[in-house]
């Protein structure tokens, strides 16, 4: 982070949006995962309706942003498990691209209980001149075969196909919230409410489980975990939260199971200001290495904390998301819109980071200076030539500013930024507000 103090900060300018302007949005269609892959080409998101849309940069796009769509594909259907009588949802909870290892595109996707490995691939080619099939595709007669034909690739226009390679399934019994790949690019792992397990890509008969928090007695469980993820330059140590505030980092050559940790980041709940949501709030929904493996990013319902990984004690930075909702915290739990999942996201330099609010806010933070912007997902900023205004959220009713500032009673609970992603090498952001994507571009501040 210390290269973030030099950074200069940026003004963010519309550059595409992607889905219906209908207000009446259909369930399937809201927008549940956004991911860049390495390189920053292809965009993938993933949606309630267990579809992936997968966008591609448009490099003769001069000096913007531009992805089109690229590959549309049904990822997950729904599923009942009749034993637990129990119906198992297709949302798309998480998408994670492997590094490209040739021509072809890998990227695993999670619902509630299965993973799924798929392969990515472009054609421009078709094989022709079987002995057996026709052209066409239609089974010849033996009795026509006079001679042996020696089948041949023929040009055809390109298309692009999504190919199911591995279904890894049937090692959760709680709800996936969270896959990670490891940076060996070969094993992975996923984490739902209680357990963690270890994969091997290129196996999906077994898992071996590395993390059982599940207590003997249910009556006794005090904490569930809610996210996951592997460092990305070791291939031995990961973290994870838990609903208590706390982050977990465990070390794999010290133990097969990891249910002894190396470290734990958490700070107290100060308890003159405890109250009944306290615990609430706490409960890390996110965390994410940064780039260099050196900190951590967390998010709660309010805030947002930078960790230095070989500092526990404290976060080095704790940055306010949205702290003018304490006000309204009872009317947020009984709507339970206090439990809503924020993920959070670092910039390729690792020199800002990223979340979502409510009203389709989003914020962006210097990780250095701790400057912060709130800027909204807006189709009004379509025709906008200057860069997004700063929101401001006040507990005036009468707000007198209303492109710029906002009353917290006129807050929009269902218009929310849940998902978003930040390009991998360049100052872009794809921000998931229901079932639209926005793409803004970064530009230096003049």
């Amino acid at each position: 982070m210390a290269a973030a103090a030099a950074e200069e900060e940026i003004a963010w300018r519309f550059s595409q949006v992607k889905g219906s302007a209908d207000d009446d949005v259909t369930e399937a269609d809201i927008i549940s995962a956004v991911e860049f892959n390495d390189s920053g080409d292809l965009l993938a998101t993933g949606d309630k309706g267990g579809r992936i849309v997968i966008f591609q940069r448009d490099h003769n796009a001069h000096n913007t942003v531009d992805y089109n769509v690229y590959c549309t594909f049904q990822s997950h259907e729904a599923e009942f498990d009749y034993l637990k009588s129990l119906e198992i949802e297709e949302k798309i909870n998480e998408i994670r691209w492997l590094q490209q290892p040739n021509n072809s595109n890998f990227l695993l996707a999670t619902n509630d209980k299965t993973i799924k490995l798929w392969k990515i691939v472009e054609r421009s080619k078709r094989a022709v001149g079987f002995n057996t099939v026709t052209d066409s595709g239609l089974i010849r007669d033996e009795k026509s075969i006079t001679s042996v034909r020696v089948p041949y690739f023929t040009p055809t226009d390109s298309s692009v196909e999504a190919i199911p390679k591995r279904i890894y399934a049937n090692a959760h019994g709680y709800h996936i919230n969270s896959v990670s790949i490891n940076c060996d690019s070969s094993t992975f792992i996923s984490a739902d409410d209680l357990r963690i397990n270890l994969w091997n890509i290129d196996s999906n008969m077994e898992s071996f489980n590395i993390l059982d928090i599940k207590p003997a007695n249910m009556e006794e469980l005090t904490e569930v975990i809610t996210a996951a993820e592997f460092h990305p330059r070791k291939t031995h140590e990961f973290v994870y939260s838990i609903s208590k505030g706390a982050i977990r980092l465990c070390d794999m050559r010290d133990s097969a199971l990891c249910d002894q940790h190396s470290k734990v980041f958490e700070e107290p709940i100060d308890p003159s200001s405890k109250s009944f949501f306290s615990e609430i709030i706490a409960s890390i929904s996110d965390v994410r290495y940064s780039h260099s493996g050196r900190y951590l990013l967390s998010r709660d319902y309010l805030t947002v904390k930078i960790w230095d990984t070989q500092m526990e004690r404290k976060p080095v930075h704790t940055f306010q998301v949205h702290d003018y909702l304490r006000s309204q915290l009872c009317p947020l739990y009984e709507n339970d819109c206090i439990f809503d999942k924020f993920q959070c996201c670092w910039s390729g330099n690792d020199s800002h980071i990223m979340t979502g609010s409510y009203n389709n806010f989003f914020r962006v933070f210097n990780a250095s200076t701790q400057y912060n912007e709130c800027l909204e997902a807006s189709r009004e900023a379509i025709h906008a030539s200057e860069p997004l205004q700063h929101r401001v959220v006040t507990n005036n009713p009468h707000a007198r500013r209303p492109h710029r500032e906002l009353s917290v009673e006129s807050i929009d609970f269902n218009r929310k930024v849940l998902h978003s992603a930040w390009h991998p090498q360049e100052k872009a952001i794809a921000v998931a507000a229901t079932n639209n994507l926005f793409i803004f571009q970064g530009w230096p501040v003049r």
